[in-house]
Protein backbone atom coordinates (compact mmCIF):
# COMPACT_ATOMS: atom_id res chain seq x y z
CA UNK A 1 0.00 0.00 0.00
CA UNK A 2 1.22 3.50 -0.84
CA UNK A 3 1.59 6.03 1.98
CA UNK A 4 -0.74 8.90 0.98
CA UNK A 5 1.52 11.74 2.16
CA UNK A 6 4.77 10.40 0.73
CA UNK A 7 4.10 8.61 -2.55
CA UNK A 8 4.83 10.11 -5.98
CA UNK A 9 3.36 9.22 -9.35
CA UNK A 10 6.56 7.28 -10.03
CA UNK A 11 5.50 4.83 -7.31
CA UNK A 12 2.51 3.79 -9.43
CA UNK A 13 3.25 1.51 -12.37
CA UNK A 14 2.61 3.11 -15.75
CA UNK A 15 -0.56 1.71 -17.24
CA UNK A 16 -2.19 1.25 -13.84
CA UNK A 17 -5.96 1.78 -13.85
CA UNK A 18 -7.19 4.75 -11.80
CA UNK A 19 -10.86 5.45 -11.18
CA UNK A 20 -12.16 8.90 -10.18
CA UNK A 21 -15.45 9.10 -8.29
CA UNK A 22 -17.14 12.41 -9.14
CA UNK A 23 -15.05 12.78 -12.27
CA UNK A 24 -17.23 15.66 -13.54
CA UNK A 25 -16.15 17.95 -10.69
CA UNK A 26 -14.12 21.07 -11.41
CA UNK A 27 -10.95 19.66 -9.82
CA UNK A 28 -11.49 15.93 -10.41
CA UNK A 29 -11.92 16.21 -14.18
CA UNK A 30 -8.63 18.08 -14.37
CA UNK A 31 -6.83 15.51 -12.24
CA UNK A 32 -8.22 12.76 -14.47
CA UNK A 33 -6.81 14.49 -17.55
CA UNK A 34 -3.41 14.91 -15.90
CA UNK A 35 -3.39 11.27 -14.81
CA UNK A 36 -4.08 10.17 -18.38
CA UNK A 37 -1.24 12.41 -19.60
CA UNK A 38 1.04 10.78 -16.99
CA UNK A 39 0.48 7.36 -18.58
CA UNK A 40 -2.33 5.83 -16.55
CA UNK A 41 -5.56 4.24 -17.76
CA UNK A 42 -8.29 6.53 -16.45
CA UNK A 43 -11.99 6.13 -15.87
CA UNK A 44 -14.56 7.41 -13.45
CA UNK A 45 -18.15 8.10 -12.60
CA UNK A 46 -20.59 10.91 -12.09
CA UNK A 47 -24.27 10.99 -11.27
CA UNK A 48 -25.05 13.32 -14.16
CA UNK A 49 -23.51 13.86 -17.60
CA UNK A 50 -22.36 17.36 -18.40
CA UNK A 51 -19.98 19.40 -20.53
CA UNK A 52 -16.92 18.35 -18.53
CA UNK A 53 -17.71 14.63 -18.67
CA UNK A 54 -18.41 14.92 -22.40
CA UNK A 55 -14.93 16.39 -22.93
CA UNK A 56 -13.40 13.53 -20.95
CA UNK A 57 -15.25 10.97 -23.06
CA UNK A 58 -14.04 12.68 -26.22
CA UNK A 59 -10.50 12.17 -24.91
CA UNK A 60 -11.08 8.43 -24.51
CA UNK A 61 -11.80 8.40 -20.78
CA UNK A 62 -14.59 6.01 -19.78
CA UNK A 63 -17.28 7.71 -17.67
CA UNK A 64 -20.04 5.73 -15.90
CA UNK A 65 -23.49 7.07 -14.91
CA UNK A 66 -24.63 6.88 -12.13
CA UNK A 67 -22.34 5.83 -9.27
CA UNK A 68 -23.11 2.14 -8.65
CA UNK A 69 -20.93 -0.68 -7.36
CA UNK A 70 -20.96 -2.66 -10.61
CA UNK A 71 -18.92 0.12 -12.26
CA UNK A 72 -15.94 -0.99 -10.18
CA UNK A 73 -16.29 -4.60 -11.31
CA UNK A 74 -16.49 -3.52 -14.93
CA UNK A 75 -13.59 -1.03 -14.95
CA UNK A 76 -11.36 -3.12 -12.65
CA UNK A 77 -9.31 -0.23 -11.21
CA UNK A 78 -6.07 -0.55 -9.31
CA UNK A 79 -6.71 2.65 -7.35
CA UNK A 80 -9.63 4.96 -6.60
CA UNK A 81 -9.62 8.72 -6.11
CA UNK A 82 -12.55 10.49 -4.47
CA UNK A 83 -13.41 13.90 -3.07
CA UNK A 84 -14.19 14.62 0.57
CA UNK A 85 -17.84 14.97 -0.45
CA UNK A 86 -18.03 11.23 -1.31
CA UNK A 87 -19.13 9.45 1.84
CA UNK A 88 -18.21 5.91 2.97
CA UNK A 89 -21.69 4.56 2.13
CA UNK A 90 -21.22 5.46 -1.56
CA UNK A 91 -21.78 2.21 -3.51
CA UNK A 92 -18.54 2.48 -5.47
CA UNK A 93 -16.52 3.16 -2.31
CA UNK A 94 -18.15 0.19 -0.58
CA UNK A 95 -17.38 -2.12 -3.52
CA UNK A 96 -13.78 -0.91 -3.75
CA UNK A 97 -13.35 -1.50 -0.03
CA UNK A 98 -14.73 -5.02 -0.36
CA UNK A 99 -12.12 -5.68 -3.06
CA UNK A 100 -9.33 -4.24 -0.90
CA UNK A 101 -8.47 -1.44 -3.34
CA UNK A 102 -6.51 1.57 -2.12
CA UNK A 103 -8.64 4.73 -2.04
CA UNK A 104 -7.11 8.21 -2.11
CA UNK A 105 -8.76 11.52 -1.36
CA UNK A 106 -8.43 14.10 -4.13
CA UNK A 107 -5.91 16.14 -2.12
CA UNK A 108 -3.75 13.07 -1.44
CA UNK A 109 -3.59 12.26 -5.14
CA UNK A 110 -2.82 15.86 -6.10
CA UNK A 111 -0.13 15.77 -3.43
CA UNK A 112 1.57 12.96 -5.35
CA UNK A 113 1.91 15.34 -8.32
CA UNK A 114 3.61 17.93 -6.11
CA UNK A 115 6.21 15.34 -5.07
CA UNK A 116 6.80 14.17 -8.65
CA UNK A 117 7.69 17.43 -10.37
CA UNK A 118 11.12 19.05 -10.16
CA UNK A 119 9.74 22.51 -9.30
CA UNK A 120 6.33 23.18 -7.79
CA UNK A 121 4.61 26.53 -7.35
CA UNK A 122 1.64 26.11 -4.99
CA UNK A 123 -0.68 29.12 -4.76
CA UNK A 124 -2.59 29.43 -1.49
CA UNK A 125 -4.65 32.11 0.23
CA UNK A 126 -8.25 32.83 1.12
CA UNK A 127 -8.88 34.95 -1.99
CA UNK A 128 -7.27 35.22 -5.42
CA UNK A 129 -5.82 31.72 -5.82
CA UNK A 130 -7.31 31.00 -9.25
CA UNK A 131 -6.41 34.36 -10.75
CA UNK A 132 -2.87 34.29 -9.35
CA UNK A 133 -2.27 30.69 -10.49
CA UNK A 134 -3.55 31.55 -13.98
CA UNK A 135 -1.26 34.59 -14.20
CA UNK A 136 1.82 32.60 -13.12
CA UNK A 137 1.05 29.88 -15.65
CA UNK A 138 0.81 32.33 -18.54
CA UNK A 139 3.99 34.11 -17.45
CA UNK A 140 5.90 30.83 -17.51
CA UNK A 141 4.41 29.89 -20.90
CA UNK A 142 5.38 33.29 -22.32
CA UNK A 143 8.86 32.68 -20.97
CA UNK A 144 9.01 29.49 -23.05
CA UNK A 145 8.60 27.03 -20.21
CA UNK A 146 6.24 24.06 -20.48
CA UNK A 147 4.40 24.05 -17.13
CA UNK A 148 1.83 21.53 -16.01
CA UNK A 149 -1.04 23.50 -14.49
CA UNK A 150 -3.90 22.64 -12.15
CA UNK A 151 -6.60 25.31 -11.66
CA UNK A 152 -9.87 25.62 -9.77
CA UNK A 153 -11.65 27.17 -12.76
CA UNK A 154 -11.68 26.96 -16.53
CA UNK A 155 -9.17 29.00 -18.50
CA UNK A 156 -10.00 29.45 -22.18
CA UNK A 157 -6.43 28.95 -23.39
CA UNK A 158 -6.34 25.56 -21.62
CA UNK A 159 -9.82 24.49 -22.79
CA UNK A 160 -10.48 23.44 -19.22
CA UNK A 161 -8.91 23.56 -15.77
CA UNK A 162 -5.53 21.99 -16.52
CA UNK A 163 -2.58 22.13 -18.86
CA UNK A 164 -0.55 18.96 -19.35
CA UNK A 165 3.11 19.92 -19.69
CA UNK A 166 6.52 18.65 -18.66
CA UNK A 167 7.61 17.34 -15.27
CA UNK A 168 9.99 20.29 -14.81
CA UNK A 169 7.32 22.60 -13.38
CA UNK A 170 3.90 22.23 -11.78
CA UNK A 171 1.79 25.32 -11.04
CA UNK A 172 -1.20 24.49 -8.87
CA UNK A 173 -3.82 25.95 -6.59
CA UNK A 174 -3.43 24.89 -2.97
CA UNK A 175 -6.70 25.13 -1.08
CA UNK A 176 -6.86 25.19 2.72
CA UNK A 177 -10.37 23.68 2.91
CA UNK A 178 -10.34 20.56 5.05
CA UNK A 179 -6.54 21.10 5.39
CA UNK A 180 -6.12 19.78 1.85
CA UNK A 181 -2.91 21.68 1.13
CA UNK A 182 -1.09 19.92 3.95
CA UNK A 183 -0.68 17.09 1.43
CA UNK A 184 1.38 19.33 -0.90
CA UNK A 185 5.09 19.97 -1.20
CA UNK A 186 6.35 23.25 -2.67
CA UNK A 187 9.56 24.73 -4.00
CA UNK A 188 7.71 28.06 -4.18
CA UNK A 189 4.64 28.70 -2.03
CA UNK A 190 2.46 31.76 -2.58
CA UNK A 191 0.14 33.10 0.15
CA UNK A 192 -2.08 35.80 -1.32
CA UNK A 193 -3.85 36.65 1.97
CA UNK A 194 -5.25 35.01 5.10
CA UNK A 195 -8.85 35.71 6.06
CA UNK A 196 -11.37 33.81 8.19
CA UNK A 197 -13.11 31.36 5.87
CA UNK A 198 -14.16 27.70 5.75
CA UNK A 199 -15.58 28.18 9.21
CA UNK A 200 -16.78 24.56 9.33
CA UNK A 201 -13.08 23.57 9.39
CA UNK A 202 -11.63 26.56 11.26
CA UNK A 203 -13.73 27.99 14.13
CA UNK A 204 -11.34 30.91 14.68
CA UNK A 205 -8.92 33.00 12.65
CA UNK A 206 -6.12 31.60 14.82
CA UNK A 207 -6.96 28.14 13.46
CA UNK A 208 -6.60 29.48 9.91
CA UNK A 209 -3.27 31.13 10.68
CA UNK A 210 -1.99 27.90 12.22
CA UNK A 211 -2.84 25.78 9.18
CA UNK A 212 -1.06 28.22 6.85
CA UNK A 213 1.98 28.04 9.12
CA UNK A 214 1.87 24.26 8.71
CA UNK A 215 1.61 24.69 4.94
CA UNK A 216 4.81 26.78 4.97
CA UNK A 217 6.57 23.96 6.86
CA UNK A 218 6.23 21.85 3.69
CA UNK A 219 8.26 24.27 1.55
CA UNK A 220 11.75 23.16 0.57
CA UNK A 221 14.49 24.73 2.69
CA UNK A 222 16.03 26.18 -0.48
CA UNK A 223 12.67 27.35 -1.78
CA UNK A 224 10.66 30.56 -1.52
CA UNK A 225 7.53 31.86 0.14
CA UNK A 226 5.88 34.72 -1.75
CA UNK A 227 3.51 36.77 0.39
CA UNK A 228 1.49 39.97 0.59
CA UNK A 229 3.81 41.96 2.83
CA UNK A 230 1.21 43.93 4.79
CA UNK A 231 -1.07 41.03 5.75
CA UNK A 232 -0.84 40.78 9.55
CA UNK A 233 -2.23 37.23 9.55
CA UNK A 234 0.44 36.13 7.08
CA UNK A 235 3.06 37.73 9.35
CA UNK A 236 1.82 35.57 12.24
CA UNK A 237 1.86 32.42 10.09
CA UNK A 238 5.40 33.10 8.89
CA UNK A 239 6.55 33.72 12.48
CA UNK A 240 5.04 30.40 13.62
CA UNK A 241 6.66 28.57 10.72
CA UNK A 242 10.06 30.16 11.46
CA UNK A 243 9.89 28.83 15.00
CA UNK A 244 9.28 25.31 13.66
CA UNK A 245 12.21 25.51 11.21
CA UNK A 246 14.48 26.75 14.00
CA UNK A 247 13.44 23.89 16.29
CA UNK A 248 14.15 21.41 13.48
CA UNK A 249 17.51 22.99 12.67
CA UNK A 250 16.33 23.71 9.14
CA UNK A 251 17.07 26.72 6.93
CA UNK A 252 13.97 28.86 6.46
CA UNK A 253 12.94 29.43 2.81
CA UNK A 254 13.48 32.86 1.31
CA UNK A 255 10.55 35.19 2.02
CA UNK A 256 9.65 37.52 -0.88
CA UNK A 257 7.15 40.28 -0.15
CA UNK A 258 4.76 42.20 -2.38
CA UNK A 259 2.97 45.50 -1.68
CA UNK A 260 1.35 48.52 -3.29
CA UNK A 261 3.59 50.95 -1.42
CA UNK A 262 7.13 51.34 -0.13
CA UNK A 263 6.23 51.19 3.55
CA UNK A 264 7.77 48.70 5.99
CA UNK A 265 6.13 45.27 5.65
CA UNK A 266 4.74 43.56 8.73
CA UNK A 267 6.02 40.22 7.46
CA UNK A 268 9.73 41.11 7.18
CA UNK A 269 10.22 44.53 8.76
CA UNK A 270 11.57 45.82 5.43
CA UNK A 271 10.06 47.46 2.32
CA UNK A 272 8.55 44.99 -0.15
CA UNK A 273 10.62 43.25 -2.80
CA UNK A 274 7.94 43.66 -5.49
CA UNK A 275 5.87 46.86 -5.51
CA UNK A 276 3.12 48.37 -7.64
CA UNK A 277 3.78 52.04 -8.30
CA UNK A 278 2.28 54.90 -10.35
CA UNK A 279 -1.15 53.22 -10.28
CA UNK A 280 -3.80 54.68 -12.57
CA UNK A 281 -7.16 53.42 -13.85
CA UNK A 282 -8.21 53.74 -17.48
CA UNK A 283 -11.95 53.12 -17.87
CA UNK A 284 -11.79 51.13 -14.64
CA UNK A 285 -8.81 48.95 -15.61
CA UNK A 286 -5.52 49.25 -13.68
CA UNK A 287 -2.24 50.38 -15.18
CA UNK A 288 0.86 50.40 -12.99
CA UNK A 289 4.58 49.78 -12.75
CA UNK A 290 5.84 46.55 -11.24
CA UNK A 291 9.12 47.40 -9.58
CA UNK A 292 11.52 44.62 -8.58
CA UNK A 293 13.68 46.18 -5.91
CA UNK A 294 17.11 46.90 -7.36
CA UNK A 295 16.52 44.89 -10.54
CA UNK A 296 14.21 46.88 -12.82
CA UNK A 297 10.58 47.64 -13.56
CA UNK A 298 7.87 47.21 -16.19
CA UNK A 299 4.62 49.02 -17.00
CA UNK A 300 1.61 46.70 -17.23
CA UNK A 301 -2.04 47.19 -18.20
CA UNK A 302 -4.55 44.72 -16.79
CA UNK A 303 -7.70 43.69 -18.64
CA UNK A 304 -9.46 42.78 -15.38
CA UNK A 305 -10.54 45.44 -12.86
CA UNK A 306 -9.87 45.94 -9.17
CA UNK A 307 -7.06 46.82 -6.80
CA UNK A 308 -7.18 43.24 -5.54
CA UNK A 309 -6.04 42.13 -9.00
CA UNK A 310 -3.04 44.46 -8.75
CA UNK A 311 -2.13 42.49 -5.61
CA UNK A 312 -2.71 39.20 -7.45
CA UNK A 313 -0.49 40.38 -10.32
CA UNK A 314 2.33 41.29 -7.93
CA UNK A 315 2.26 37.90 -6.21
CA UNK A 316 2.17 36.17 -9.58
CA UNK A 317 5.05 38.25 -10.93
CA UNK A 318 7.19 37.46 -7.90
CA UNK A 319 6.58 33.71 -8.12
CA UNK A 320 7.21 33.60 -11.86
CA UNK A 321 10.34 35.78 -11.60
CA UNK A 322 11.81 33.48 -8.96
CA UNK A 323 11.24 30.57 -11.34
CA UNK A 324 12.98 32.12 -14.32
CA UNK A 325 10.42 34.38 -16.01
CA UNK A 326 11.83 37.65 -17.31
CA UNK A 327 10.12 41.00 -16.79
CA UNK A 328 9.26 41.03 -20.50
CA UNK A 329 7.47 37.67 -20.19
CA UNK A 330 5.63 38.89 -17.09
CA UNK A 331 4.48 42.03 -18.89
CA UNK A 332 3.36 40.07 -21.95
CA UNK A 333 1.27 37.68 -19.86
CA UNK A 334 -0.38 40.36 -17.73
CA UNK A 335 -1.17 42.65 -20.67
CA UNK A 336 -2.97 39.77 -22.39
CA UNK A 337 -4.69 38.12 -19.42
CA UNK A 338 -8.48 38.23 -19.65
CA UNK A 339 -9.27 36.39 -16.42
CA UNK A 340 -10.28 32.87 -15.44
CA UNK A 341 -13.87 31.69 -15.74
CA UNK A 342 -16.09 32.98 -12.95
CA UNK A 343 -13.60 35.63 -11.82
CA UNK A 344 -15.08 38.96 -12.96
CA UNK A 345 -16.26 37.28 -16.14
CA UNK A 346 -18.31 39.48 -18.45
CA UNK A 347 -20.90 37.07 -19.85
CA UNK A 348 -22.32 39.54 -22.35
CA UNK A 349 -25.16 42.03 -22.70
CA UNK A 350 -28.71 41.70 -21.39
CA UNK A 351 -31.13 44.43 -22.39
CA UNK A 352 -28.27 46.88 -22.72
CA UNK A 353 -26.60 45.93 -19.42
CA UNK A 354 -23.22 44.28 -18.85
CA UNK A 355 -23.71 40.93 -17.09
CA UNK A 356 -20.75 40.09 -14.85
CA UNK A 357 -20.34 36.93 -12.75
CA UNK A 358 -17.81 36.40 -9.97
CA UNK A 359 -17.18 33.70 -7.38
CA UNK A 360 -16.99 36.40 -4.67
CA UNK A 361 -19.05 34.58 -2.02
CA UNK A 362 -16.97 35.71 0.98
CA UNK A 363 -17.68 39.22 2.36
CA UNK A 364 -14.12 40.41 1.73
CA UNK A 365 -14.16 39.17 -1.87
CA UNK A 366 -17.61 40.64 -2.44
CA UNK A 367 -16.45 44.04 -1.21
CA UNK A 368 -13.41 43.97 -3.50
CA UNK A 369 -15.41 42.89 -6.55
CA UNK A 370 -18.10 45.54 -5.98
CA UNK A 371 -15.37 48.17 -5.69
CA UNK A 372 -13.83 46.90 -8.95
CA UNK A 373 -17.19 47.11 -10.73
CA UNK A 374 -17.77 50.63 -9.40
CA UNK A 375 -14.67 51.80 -11.30
CA UNK A 376 -15.98 50.42 -14.60
CA UNK A 377 -18.13 52.59 -16.91
CA UNK A 378 -21.76 52.23 -15.78
CA UNK A 379 -24.94 54.00 -14.75
CA UNK A 380 -26.06 51.82 -11.81
CA UNK A 381 -24.92 48.49 -10.38
CA UNK A 382 -27.50 45.85 -9.48
CA UNK A 383 -25.92 43.25 -7.20
CA UNK A 384 -27.33 39.72 -7.15
CA UNK A 385 -25.83 37.81 -4.25
CA UNK A 386 -25.90 34.24 -2.95
CA UNK A 387 -23.96 33.23 0.20
CA UNK A 388 -22.18 29.86 0.22
CA UNK A 389 -22.76 27.47 3.15
CA UNK A 390 -24.85 27.99 6.27
CA UNK A 391 -21.92 27.89 8.70
CA UNK A 392 -20.06 30.64 6.85
CA UNK A 393 -23.19 32.78 6.72
CA UNK A 394 -23.77 32.43 10.46
CA UNK A 395 -20.24 33.17 11.56
CA UNK A 396 -19.62 36.00 9.07
CA UNK A 397 -23.14 37.46 9.25
CA UNK A 398 -22.05 40.94 10.35
CA UNK A 399 -19.36 41.01 7.65
CA UNK A 400 -21.95 40.19 4.99
CA UNK A 401 -24.15 43.02 6.24
CA UNK A 402 -21.40 45.64 6.29
CA UNK A 403 -19.96 44.53 2.93
CA UNK A 404 -23.27 44.82 1.09
CA UNK A 405 -24.89 47.70 2.99
CA UNK A 406 -23.30 50.43 0.79
CA UNK A 407 -24.71 48.92 -2.43
CA UNK A 408 -27.50 50.85 -4.10
CA UNK A 409 -29.56 47.67 -4.61
CA UNK A 410 -29.02 44.01 -3.73
CA UNK A 411 -31.17 41.03 -4.67
CA UNK A 412 -30.52 37.96 -2.51
CA UNK A 413 -30.91 34.32 -3.51
CA UNK A 414 -31.13 31.68 -0.78
CA UNK A 415 -27.94 30.26 0.70
CA UNK A 416 -26.37 27.46 -1.34
CA UNK A 417 -24.54 24.51 0.20
CA UNK A 418 -23.71 21.11 -1.25
CA UNK A 419 -21.83 19.81 1.78
CA UNK A 420 -24.09 20.59 4.75
CA UNK A 421 -27.76 20.81 5.68
CA UNK A 422 -29.31 23.78 7.42
CA UNK A 423 -29.31 22.98 11.11
CA UNK A 424 -28.62 26.60 12.09
CA UNK A 425 -31.83 28.29 10.96
CA UNK A 426 -29.91 30.59 8.61
CA UNK A 427 -31.31 32.28 5.52
CA UNK A 428 -30.19 35.00 3.11
CA UNK A 429 -33.41 36.77 4.08
CA UNK A 430 -31.88 37.43 7.50
CA UNK A 431 -28.99 39.35 5.90
CA UNK A 432 -31.44 41.17 3.64
CA UNK A 433 -33.64 42.20 6.55
CA UNK A 434 -30.71 43.42 8.65
CA UNK A 435 -29.33 45.54 5.80
CA UNK A 436 -32.73 47.10 5.30
CA UNK A 437 -32.97 47.87 9.03
CA UNK A 438 -29.73 49.84 8.68
CA UNK A 439 -30.98 51.89 5.74
CA UNK A 440 -29.98 49.69 2.84
CA UNK A 441 -32.13 48.53 -0.06
CA UNK A 442 -32.32 44.77 -0.57
CA UNK A 443 -34.84 42.13 -1.54
CA UNK A 444 -34.91 38.35 -1.02
CA UNK A 445 -36.12 35.79 -3.58
CA UNK A 446 -36.44 32.06 -3.11
CA UNK A 447 -37.70 31.52 -6.66
CA UNK A 448 -35.21 31.95 -9.54
CA UNK A 449 -37.87 33.00 -12.04
CA UNK A 450 -39.19 35.67 -9.69
CA UNK A 451 -35.63 36.89 -9.23
CA UNK A 452 -35.18 37.20 -12.99
CA UNK A 453 -38.46 39.09 -13.32
CA UNK A 454 -37.32 41.56 -10.68
CA UNK A 455 -34.02 42.07 -12.51
CA UNK A 456 -36.01 42.97 -15.63
CA UNK A 457 -38.01 45.52 -13.66
CA UNK A 458 -34.99 47.23 -12.13
CA UNK A 459 -32.38 47.46 -14.86
CA UNK A 460 -31.85 50.14 -17.49
CA UNK A 461 -29.39 50.20 -20.41
CA UNK A 462 -25.89 51.08 -19.25
CA UNK A 463 -26.24 49.32 -15.91
CA UNK A 464 -24.06 46.48 -14.61
CA UNK A 465 -25.74 43.30 -13.36
CA UNK A 466 -23.17 41.93 -10.91
CA UNK A 467 -23.89 38.30 -9.96
CA UNK A 468 -21.81 37.15 -6.98
CA UNK A 469 -21.55 33.73 -5.38
CA UNK A 470 -21.14 30.02 -6.14
CA UNK A 471 -21.76 28.33 -9.47
CA UNK A 472 -25.45 27.88 -8.61
CA UNK A 473 -26.15 31.63 -8.88
CA UNK A 474 -23.51 32.31 -11.54
CA UNK A 475 -25.52 30.08 -13.87
CA UNK A 476 -27.98 32.98 -13.93
CA UNK A 477 -25.42 34.79 -16.07
CA UNK A 478 -25.67 32.06 -18.69
CA UNK A 479 -29.45 32.23 -18.53
CA UNK A 480 -29.41 35.97 -19.16
CA UNK A 481 -26.74 35.73 -21.85
CA UNK A 482 -27.11 32.38 -23.64
CA UNK A 483 -24.56 31.77 -26.33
Amino acid sequence: MLEPKSFTLNDIQKGARIYFIGIGGISMNGLARLAKHAGFVVGGSDNHPGERTEILEEQGIKVYYPQVGTNIDEFKPDYLVKTAAILPHNEEVKRASELGLQIFDRAEFLGAFTRTYKNVINVSGTHGKTTTTSMISLMMIDQGADPTVHLGADLDIFNGTVRAGSEDLLVSEACEFNRSFLNFSSTTAVITNIDHDHVDCYPTIEDVIDVFARFVRLVDDNGYVVVSGHDKNIAKAISEARDFFAEEGRTFPGVVTCAMDNEICEVTGKPADFTAENITFVEGLPEFDINVRGEGSIRVSLRIPGRHNIANALNAAAAAYLNGATLDAIKSALDGFGGADGRYTVKGKYKGCDVVVDYAHHPTAARATIEAASNMPHNNILVVFQPLTFNRTKLLFEDYVTSLLPCKKVLFAEIFSDRESDTLGMSSKMISDEINKRGGDTEFYEDREELKKRIDELIKPGDIILILGPEDIRELGDELCPE
